[in-house]
């Protein structure tokens, strides 16, 4: 193992791109987040180069998650969505991996923890994974999600929203964040999408509409790129 090492060209998180977390309402940040500062220490070249070759021990290539099986369609709003993922100079990022989970159209996840009396649809699981090409470009086929209310005393509602796990060239670009729809009047409400204190970054974190001219009839289309770590980084979303 190199220890050497290797100096950041920018701080992976500049100020306000961080969500201020734990966020009061949301029970699962105040278990998923450290109660003490993180220790902070160099990167070195293990950090900054690896692990290599992942998608060999996730297999990719789950994109269609509208019609997984022929003849078997989703219930709901199909779409298209595309994006690149970039480093933190703005290069496409070849061959990282991109995972998506989603709730279905009613608003419930395919998952044993989400109980609500919300129907679940049984041609839609929600869970895909793909590798980016040598442009650093990703796209699923799927189902715009619905809202869901927040099972706790003062209930809020959570916007439409899809979840992405990134897995780039290296440990230190790992990134988990949501992506929202521009224009949704929950978005303003919604305690996550308001953790990140700053505006530009919160905006960073909704998709772009794709004209109906460049889509066709058939479903709808939204660009989403997604940027890591840098001045201009996609924020994290717990």
């Amino acid at each position: 193992m190199n220890h050497e090492t290797v100096p950041d060209r920018f701080d992976p998180w500049p100020p306000g791109i961080q969500p201020d977390v734990p966020i009061a309402g949301y029970p699962n940040t105040w278990t998923h987040t450290p109660s003490q500062p993180l220790i902070r220490r160099p990167a070195t070249r293990t950090e900054a180069t690896g692990p290599l070759r992942l998608h060999r021990k996730l297999p990719c290539g789950e994109a269609n998650l509208a019609e997984p099986i022929p003849g078997r369609p989703a219930i709901g709003q199909l779409m298209h969505l595309a994006g690149q993922v970039l480093d933190e100079d703005g290069r496409p990022v070849r061959g990282a991996v991109v995972e998506l989970w989603q709730a279905n159209a009613s608003g419930r996840y395919f998952n044993p923890i989400d109980q609500r009396a919300a129907p679940l649809d049984p041609n839609f699981v929600g869970n895909g994974r793909v590798r980016t090409d040598d442009e650093g470009r990703y796209a699923f086929f799927t189902i715009k999600p619905g809202a869901y209310p927040v099972p706790v005393k003062e209930t809020w509602w959570r916007p439409p929203h899809v979840h992405f796990s990134v897995l780039g060239p290296s440990s230190l670009s790992r990134l988990v964040t949501q992506m929202y729809f521009a224009g949704d009047p929950l978005n303003a409400i919604d305690r996550i999408l308001q953790s990140v204190p700053d505006e530009a970054a919160r905006q960073r974190l909704i998709a772009k509409d794709r004209p109906p001219a460049e889509v066709g009839d058939l479903y709808l289309g939204f660009t989403f790129d997604i940027v890591l770590r840098g001045r201009h980084a996609t924020p994290e979303a717990p």
